[in-house]
């Protein structure tokens, strides 16, 4: 499915998401730098009830935020290097069914390093800029 959507539409798009999808999922967003990967993380949490600031794990890897359905997971995998330092730092934990560790959800941002771990029915955004900054173009897929 392609959506596209300006900055100002986000909330009506994550909205949809959810709604589409399930608030007990794991997305793995994909795009360039740039796209709006962390800010559409940071309008998921919202709805989801997060209510301090969501800014980028990239160099923690993990952040975690809380929400009344219970922790909202952000990963960023853009540092590691393979699997085994995804496995070393936790992360497989994590990725199991978010409903079975207790999580409101799991985002994760540049995921292709982390590939094997995830599970079978995870959500793929991939965010695309278009002709002007504001318009974007998202493309969801599950797998």
């Amino acid at each position: 499915m392609d959506i596209h959507y300006t900055l100002p539409e986000l909330p009506v798009l994550a909205s949809k998401l959810l709604a589409e999808y399930g608030r007990d999922t794991v997305y793995a967003l994909e795009g360039e730098l740039g796209t709006g990967k962390t800010t559409l993380v940071a309008e998921l949490c919202r709805q989801l009830g997060v209510t301090e600031p969501v800014s980028s794990p990239t160099y923690s890897i993990v952040n975690t935020y809380a929400s009344p359905a219970g922790p909202v997971y952000h990963l960023d995998c853009y540092r590691l290097q393979d699997v085994a330092e995804a496995v070393d730092a936790g992360l497989e934990e994590l990725l199991d069914a978010p409903t079975a560790n207790g999580a409101a959800a799991v985002f994760i941002e540049w995921p292709a390093v982390i590939q094997p771990l995830l599970p079978p029915d995870v959500v793929f955004l991939r965010l695309y800029h278009l002709a002007t900054e504001e318009q974007r173009r998202i493309h969801v897929t599950t797998s």
